[in-house]
């Protein structure tokens, strides 16, 4: 098979990305199922040098995106995404669902948005209760789970992070750090590990991760793609992404 029947014929993935995210594309490029292609568009609409918290990432869910979406839309997509986790689980549940309705109706194409496809790949696992964890502050933490409550989930055990990271400060963070930060969340009780952002490098981490805690490890760009290959019937190559790909 050549290079461009590997790259293209079956999908095109749209997605809509915040402009100082810097882990997104390197990981669906790592995870591209074969003959889908990537095409991105940067999200602005917040102040990359402010510490990403609660409000910031409200006002960027809440930023127009209707440009954003004509441009996405000239590659004619299958499916568009939304990735950006905290910028809609800041708003809750209904919020989440009516912005990916609106990118359906104005697209035609399947819409996904990260933190929805938390909350899709949770019931996949049928997982309740969860432990977890993210690069954010404490109080879009705590958003973040008052979201999943929201849908349902009872959050058991979480782990914030020590020192307020920046919007590089999140991408920054090596895998290994990811994975003392991750299992510092984790409880006997979770029956899934949740790993929030799409700008953290949690793929990279998922299968050693879910070996030292024994369950579920669901991260933002994994159940991203992962609501989306169901939705096009696509099927994943070689890469382990986890137990939730297995089920």
């Amino acid at each position: 098979m050549n290079s461009q029947s590997l790259s293209r014929g079956k999908a095109r993935i749209g997605i809509l990305v915040p402009f100082t995210n810097v882990n997104l594309e390197p990981d669906m490029a790592l995870l591209r199922p074969p003959g889908v292609s990537f095409h991105f568009q940067r999200l602005g609409g917040y102040d990359r040098d402010a510490v990403p918290d609660s409000s910031q990432m409200a006002g960027l869910g809440a930023a127009p995106i209707d440009e954003d979406l004509r441009l996405l839309e000239g590659v004619k997509p299958d499916a568009i995404l939304y990735g950006c986790t905290s910028a809609t689980l800041s708003h809750g549940v209904q919020f989440d669902q009516e912005l990916a309705a609106k990118i359906k109706t104005s697209s035609g194409a399947v819409s996904v948005t990260a933190a929805g496809a938390l909350v899709h790949a949770l019931k996949t696992l049928d997982a309740k209760k969860i432990a977890f964890t993210s690069p954010y502050v404490e109080s879009l933490n705590d958003d973040a789970i008052a979201f999943l409550a929201g849908a349902g989930f009872e959050t058991v055990s979480r782990a914030d992070y020590p020192r307020d990271l920046g919007n590089y400060g999140q991408g920054e963070l090596s895998p290994d750090q990811v994975i003392e930060h991750a299992l510092g969340a984790d409880s006997s009780n979770a029956e899934a590990l949740v790993l929030s952002c799409t700008d953290m490098r949690s793929v990279e981490c998922i299968s050693r991760l879910e070996d030292k805690v024994g369950k579920p490890v669901v991260c933002s760009n994994q159940a991203m793609l992962f609501q989306t290959m169901q939705a096009l019937d696509l099927h994943l190559s070689a890469v382990d992404c986890g137990q939730l790909f297995r089920q």
